[in-house]
């Protein structure tokens, strides 16, 4: 079960260090509807255990990135709006962030930096420049290269997030979407990332690959 107390310390370090100069509004409203929205009954991977991964991994590469606060900040709204048979969810939460930031003191540079990185979760593609559209995409596809039992509970709560849907279109647009990353050159764009995550992830994606077309 996430830690919610750290959460909020995390929320509250990252928004002071974005904000300039650090005082505002109390960070304290804003995290809770951040925590409520990431506690939706319709999420089962897309839950505060992945945001609190995806915070986890980008403390990791907190090296490689140019704004820090800025990267947690988005890692925060990347799937604040999250609904599963909707394909706006991306431009939604980035709309989010846009306004919550704005009211709670972000300078606008920083808050378009925010939503841009969040609109680039769509993707994942940044650019060989984007210091930070590369550590916030690497954080929130590490998971593909988590260990076997991990990455089996994650499968899993990517099915029951998408229950709706029949076991043949399932396996389907699953199936595709794991051919698309394995035909990218690079899954992970950091150097600790193409270092440490690459090959299993690669592995871990193939792996699943043959499951589904038993």
């Amino acid at each position: 079960m996430a830690d919610l107390d750290a959460l909020r310390a995390r929320w509250t370090h990252a928004l002071e260090g974005a904000r300039t100069p650090a005082t505002g509004p109390d960070p304290g409203p804003y995290a809770e509807n951040l925590l409520a929205r990431w506690q939706e009954p319709q999420r089962h991977y897309h839950t505060l255990t992945h945001l609190t991964s995806v915070l986890d991994h980008i403390d990791v590469l907190e090296k490689h990135a140019e704004d820090p606060d800025v990267v947690r900040l988005a890692a925060w709204f990347h799937d604040a709006v999250y609904l599963p048979d909707r394909s706006e969810n991306e431009e939604r939460s980035a709309r989010l962030a846009e306004r919550a930031l704005s009211e709670a003191g972000v300078p606008d540079g920083r808050t378009a930096e925010v939503a841009r990185l969040v609109r680039l979760t769509v993707t994942h593609a940044p650019a060989d420049d984007d210091r930070d559209g590369q550590v916030l995409c690497d954080a929130d596809l590490a998971i593909l290269a988590a260990p076997p039992s991990a990455y089996a509970a994650y499968t899993a709560a990517v099915r029951e997030e998408y229950h709706f849907v029949p076991n043949d279109a399932f396996r389907e647009g699953r199936s595709a979407i794991l051919r698309q990353l394995l035909h990218l050159p690079r899954l992970f764009r950091t150097p600790h990332g193409a270092a440490e995550w690459e090959a299993t992830a690669r592995y871990n994606l193939g792996a699943e690959l043959d499951l589904l077309a038993l």
